[in-house]
C-alpha cells in the first residue's frame, strides 16, 4: 500500500468513527450522555489520548531518523566515490580503465535511484555490483612502478573495499522501520477517540466539518511518516545532487 492510499485509508477511518458516534448518539438511553457519564469517559479517552501522542511522536523520530540515515549514508557514499576516482586519476594514465568502470558504476547507481524513466527507485542491482568489483580486480592487475603509486594502489583497494561494504548497508537501511502492526493499533485508538467526540458533540455541520478537518490533518501525518519511511521513492525522495556532483567531477 502506497504512502497516499494509506493515508486516504486513515482519514475514512477517522471521518467515519467521528460520524458514526454522532450517528449513535441518537441511539443511547440519555442516562449514558448524563454528565457523570461524560466525566467517565473524557477521562479515558484523555488517556487514550496521550498514549496515542506518544506513539505519534515515536513514529515521526523513527521515520525521521530513517530518512536522515539514507541521506547520510548517500552523502558518504558518493565522497567516497570521489575519493576513488581522484585517487586513480593521482595514479596516472595507466588507471584510465578502472576509472571509466568506475564512472559507469556511478552512472548505474545515479539512474537505480533517480531513474528518469518513471521506474520504481532501487538499490539492489546486480549489474552494479559486477562493475565494482571489476574495479577492484583492474586496480589489484596495476603494477606501480614507484613507492607512490604503490601507496596509491593500496589506498585505492582500501576505499574500494569501503564502497563495498558501504553499500550492503545502504541496502539494509532500505528495510521498513515503522511497523504496520503499529499503526494500525493507532488508527485504531485515534477512531475510538473520534467516536466519543461524536458521541458527545452536538449534530451540526459545523461539527462534520470539524471532524473532517481533524481527520485530513491526521492523514496527512500518517502520509509524511510513511513518506520519510521511504526516502528513495515517493514525493520525498533525498536529493540526488550530491551523486550529480560527483558524476560530473568524473567527466573532468
Amino acid at each position: 500500500m502506497t504512502p497516499i492510499s494509506a493515508s486516504i485509508l486513515v482519514v475514512i477511518c477517522v471521518f467515519t468513527g467521528g460520524f458514526i458516534g454522532l450517528l449513535l448518539k441518537r441511539l443511547l438511553h440519555p442516562d449514558h450522555l448524563s454528565k457523570e457519564t461524560q466525566d467517565v469517559v473524557r477521562l479515558g479517552i484523555g488517556m487514550i489520548s496521550v498514549l496515542a501522542s506518544l506513539v505519534v511522536g515515536l513514529l515521526i523520530a523513527t521515520a525521521k531518523n530513517s530518512y536522515d540515515t539514507t541521506a547520510s549514508a548517500i552523502r558518504h557514499y558518493t565522497a567516497e566515490l570521489a575519493l576513488l576516482n581522484e585517487t586513480l586519476r593521482d595514479y596516472g594514465a595507466d588507471a584510465s580503465k578502472p576509472r571509466d568502470l568506475l564512472r559507469q558504476y556511478t552512472e548505474t547507481i545515479f539512474n537505480d535511484i533517480w531513474p528518469s524513466d518513471g521506474q520504481t527507485p532501487h538499490v539492489i542491482d546486480v549489474g552494479a555490483a559486477v562493475l565494482m568489483e571489476h574495479v577492484r580486480e583492474e586496480v589489484r592487475a596495476l603494477h606501480p612502478v614507484d613507492d607512490e603509486q604503490k601507496w596509491l594502489r593500496d589506498r585505492t583497494l582500501a576505499i574500494n573495499e569501503d564502497l563495498l561494504r558501504d553499500r550492503w548497508l545502504l541496502i539494509a537501511e532500505q528495510g521498513q522501520s515503522v511497523s504496520p502492526v503499529v499503526l494500525i493499533v493507532l488508527v485504531s485508538w485515534i477512531t475510538l477517540i473520534f467516536l466519543s467526540f461524536g458521541i458527545y458533540a452536538p449534530s451540526n455541520a459545523m461539527v462534520v466539518i470539524s471532524f473532517f478537518v481533524c481527520a485530513v490533518s491526521i492523514g496527512g501525518a500518517i502520509f509524511l511518516i510513511l513518506e520519510m519511511d521511504h526516502p528513495i521513492d515517493g514525493i520525498m525522495q533525498i536529493s540526488s545532487w550530491p551523486v550529480r556532483e560527483v558524476r560530473a567531477q568524473m567527466n573532468w
